[in-house]
């Protein structure tokens, strides 16, 4: 009886944290054929647009791209933009999705792909599942389940019971290691690590280091051997610097980074998300704690990490767009493109840290984050030309994901 009781207990847990899908996702299935018309096409690779074109899609992938008159095959679904501008859809490089609803609302807004650092439950592991199971309202996730971190929350040992000797906090190579297998064995797709605090609680330092080299070495190593890439949350340089000569994938934040770190991400081609948005947000409000010294922080580390993303750019590290946002309030991945172009980005190539320039961070660039034959129909229409004003993402009209049309308003 009391098996049976803590059985329920839990089943009641998972079915509360992850709501089952909406019945009729299942029903919204890719046309064989379907013809994008009348295009500006911005491809998410080349400098300048493509005026007039036409993207044939089968079965959900590209099979076409051309400009001028094309013969429409026979049975095709056709959509003509009328001049409408046409992009791959974008990837969020840094979300926390917690529920299928804001999921939802992330694909909704155009983020076909989102790369998510940092959930518990594995809620972002179940999400690209159900996306990989052909529900066609939900996006693609590369998924991270738990960060690495020095404290562990108490769900985490729901998921891994055995793991208990680690509440006291996670220190040393081993325990690390034993972390990142875990999660390995989980199927995350990309390990989080905290390598500095965290800079939304009060209580907490984001230029204190966490983790030593060798903790963090032993980290990038180990996921190594899965073939699984390493993002690290740093906002102080030092904690930065130990991760970018672990060996990671990408620096998240970035605020107090010197030119010497830059420069080694330059040399070993280590991608900044610099998050640009959530600090100015957090500046503005405080995040949900409402803290005024998490206010006050913001305030100092708004303009500082708006400076750091400016030289690694004029550095030649390569950008990529991550809004850190939860897709349940009224942040979007936009602000971040917007806040990228404020801060000295053409729109190309704000656009570019949203679609390729993403993918090859997120190494998915092989399927998606471009419109070009061979990769998934992940793409997206706007009214206006986000080359003359990157708000103009913020319309979406058209949204497919996978071949699949989820979003239709060309005709509003």
């Amino acid at each position: 009886m009391k098996l049976r009781l803590i059985g329920m207990l839990l089943l009641s847990l998972l079915t509360a944290v992850v709501p089952a899908p909406a019945p009729q996702a299942h029903s919204q299935r890719s046309p064989a054929l379907l013809v994008i018309t009348h295009a500006n096409l911005i491809d998410g690779v080349s400098a300048r647009p493509i005026h007039d074109a036409t993207v044939i899609v089968r079965d959900g992938k590209i099979e076409k791209v051309a400009t001028g008159p094309v013969e429409i095959p026979a049975g095709a679904t056709v959509l003509d933009l009328k001049g409408r501008w046409l992009l791959p859809g974008l990837i969020d490089a840094h979300v926390h999705l917690r529920e299928l609803s804001s999921a939802r609302t992330a694909l909704a807004s155009g983020v076909t792909t989102a790369r998510s650092l940092g959930v518990e439950r594995f809620t972002d592991v179940g999400i690209r599942e159900l996306n990989h199971e052909g529900i066609a309202d939900l996006p693609d996730v590369v998924a991270a389940g738990y960060s690495i971190t020095t404290i562990l929350s108490e769900l985490f040992f729901l998921d891994f019971p055995k793991m208990n000797d680690l509440t006291q906090g996670v220190n040393g190579t081993e325990s690390v290691r034993r972390m990142v297998r875990a999660l390995a064995e989980r199927g995350v797709n990309v390990i989080k690590v905290l390598a500095t605090g965290r800079a939304g609680l009060p209580q907490t330092d984001p230029r204190q280091r966490t983790f030593a080299d060798e903790e963090l070495a032993a980290i990038t190593d180990e996921a190594g051997k899965f073939g699984i890439p390493v993002a690290a949350h740093a906002h102080g340089d030092e904690g930065a610097a130990g991760a970018v000569r672990a060996g990671v994938r990408s620096i998240e934040h970035g605020t107090y980074l010197s030119d010497r770190t830059l420069s080694l991400m330059k040399e070993r081609g280590i991608y900044l998300v610099p998050t640009l948005s959530f600090t100015s947000g957090y500046a503005a409000t405080g995040g949900t704690e409402r803290s005024p010294v998490v206010i006050a922080r913001a305030r100092a580390m708004a303009p500082r990490l708006r400076e750091t993303a400016a030289r690694a750019w004029k550095l030649g590290v390569k950008i990529v767009a991550g809004s850190d946002a939860q897709y349940d309030d009224e942040r979007r991945l936009q602000d971040e493109l917007a806040e990228l172009v404020s801060n000295g980005m053409a729109p190309v190539d704000a656009i570019k840290a949203a679609t390729s320039v993403a993918a090859e961070c997120l190494m998915i660039g092989g399927r998606t984050g471009s419109v070009r034959p061979g990769l998934e129909a992940d793409i997206i229409a706007v009214d206006a030309d986000p080359l003359a004003d990157i708000n103009a993402l913020r319309d979406v009209l058209l949204v497919i994901n996978n071949g699949n049309v989820v979003v239709n308003r060309l005709s509003s």
